[in-house]
């Protein structure tokens, strides 16, 4: 051990990463609509592999909530021997991005879009699993589902079964806000696990009649992409897809170590390296068949909250899922439905940031308008457009706060003398109405200097209009001057 002084530190850290992924990654790949095993074989590459690689030695690679609705969109739209190239495709965009040295620029990206994204990703989410929270079947876009609840309240009434399972996901729900108070319990049980054990033996004890997972086996549930699935990326659809996945994990891998980060003293992360790490990831994913993997911030908190010192842990939970895929799959067979669309409505809530609204609404509005408008986006549209509406807004909102001009009149009392115009800030065309309605409003029968070297930008659109302004005030017989 004096070898491996953090050997013992590490290797508690990795079981309790490990009892948190495994109900996660059931849940996650269950409610992307395709086999719970293949959350597994992404959990286990995240840490077999991506945890050896280097770029941020504490945070934990995995299947997330974050890219469950684009993946149940995916595999609805395209099939589900598409994903593999899919994500294979991501994957190599993201190695490419990583070899480009484009990681450290996920971090100018705006909060308030990726608060945003989050947020619509876990209004969609919750919609969806409320569903799943009473065995029954989601109506498809996140606008359906939310549009269905009035009809999927009706029946959940008026059904025995529905009921049962809808009890099990509030229990569920319940559990997990209430263990984290349990101190002593929860030191040694994280709250996923717990909840859904509790559900399960629930399940069993009073045969309760709820749908369980359905369990094909691992070396069943692997389906590495075909010549056919590979041939289809060259669609714009797909393409679009593709982005997305790739966009849409970096940033949130990204952003969990900037977080990841601020909960250790430990080395820094290097972004580009990590970025490269999550590409090598996927495209191993991808090659078998698997869900896309982003650095999840609730394994990574829980892995440096259990005192892990070295990247040794996230590997360590690796090697426990592939053991626990390989050897106790039937296990997964127990499990209900419920549960685990409990487990992901709780994770959904989490991605809503309720707490930050209200303050960054008084002290940021703008900001706050952003997220609002990629959140409702996402939600109503879809999520590559919904990121990029967000991303829009955000670059206009920037625009139009740095485009501010101020005009300094001074108008001397000699009518002889020319009225002193001074022009201060950045002129564009996003201000160029309230400039030229303050030029209207100096005296028609004076002279006017118009003085411009105060001007830190001035855009074409700018410079056109004030030239044309000036040569309508010449032609009411009085000159102007311009200083540039």
């Amino acid at each position: 051990m004096k070898r491996f002084p953090s050997f013992r530190a590490d290797f508690t850290a990795s079981l309790v990463v490990f009892l948190v992924a495994v109900p996660l990654c059931v849940g996650v790949a269950v409610a992307s609509g395709v086999p719970a095993e293949l959350g597994l074989v992404t959990g286990v590459v995240g840490g077999l592999l991506t945890g050896l690689l280097p770029g941020s030695s504490l945070q934990v690679s995995g299947p997330a909530a974050g890219l469950t609705v684009l993946v149940f969109e995916a595999v609805k739209e395209y099939g589900l021997g598409a994903l593999g190239a899919l994500v294979l495709a991501a994957g190599i965009l993201q190695l490419a991005m990583g070899a480009l040295k484009l990681g450290r620029w996920f971090r100018a990206i705006s909060v308030a879009v990726v608060q945003g994204m989050l947020a619509g990703i876990g209004l969609v989410l919750i919609a969806g699993q409320l569903y799943a929270l009473t065995d029954a079947k989601a109506p498809g876009s996140g606008l359906a589902n939310i549009g269905g609840l009035p009809d999927l309240v009706a029946s959940t009434v008026r059904s025995g079964s529905a009921l049962a399972a809808l009890a099990i996901g509030a229990g569920t729900i319940a559990v997990l806000v209430l263990w984290p108070r349990w101190r002593r319990a929860a030191r040694i049980l994280p709250a996923p696990l717990a909840a859904v054990a509790l559900a399960t033996t629930a399940v069993w004890a009073l045969d309760m009649p709820v749908a369980r997972v359905e369990v094909s086996g691992l070396l069943h549930a692997i389906q590495p992409p075909g010549l056919d699935d590979l041939g289809r990326l060259g669609s714009i659809g797909v393409i679009g897809t593709v982005l997305a996945f790739a966009l849409i994990a970096s940033a949130e891998s990204l952003f969990s170590a900037a977080a990841v980060d601020r909960l250790h003293d430990g080395p820094r992360t290097d972004y580009d390296k990590e970025l490269m790490a999550q590409g090598a990831g996927n495209a191993v994913c991808g090659v078998l068949g698997a869900l896309p993997m982003t650095a999840v911030i609730v394994r990574s908190a829980a892995n440096v909250q259990a005192g892990a010192k070295t990247k040794a842990s996230r590997v360590m939970h690796g090697f426990w899922l592939l053991v626990f895929a390989a050897a106790f799959p039937a296990a997964l067979g127990v499990v209900p439905v419920a549960a685990l669309a409990g487990v992901l409505v709780h994770a959904g809530c989490k991605l809503i940031p309720l707490r930050d609204l209200r303050p960054l609404w008084r002290e940021h509005r703008g900001e706050a308008v952003v997220l609002l408008v990629t959140a409702i986006a996402i939600v109503t549209v879809s999520m590559f457009e919904g990121v990029l509406i967000g991303l829009l807004m955000a670059i206009a909102k920037t625009a139009w706060e740095t485009s501010h001009i101020h005009l300094d009149i001074q108008i001397p009392e000699d009518t002889a003398e020319p009225v002193q115009v001074r022009a201060i800030g950045n002129a564009t065309f996003l201000r160029l109405p309230k400039l030229l309605d303050q030029l209207e409003t100096l005296p028609a029968d004076r002279d006017v200097e118009l003085d411009l070297s105060g001007l830190r930008h001035l855009d074409h659109a700018c410079g056109a209009a004030l030239t044309n302004w000036a040569e309508q005030h010449r032609r009411s017989t009085r000159e102007v001057e311009l200083v540039s």
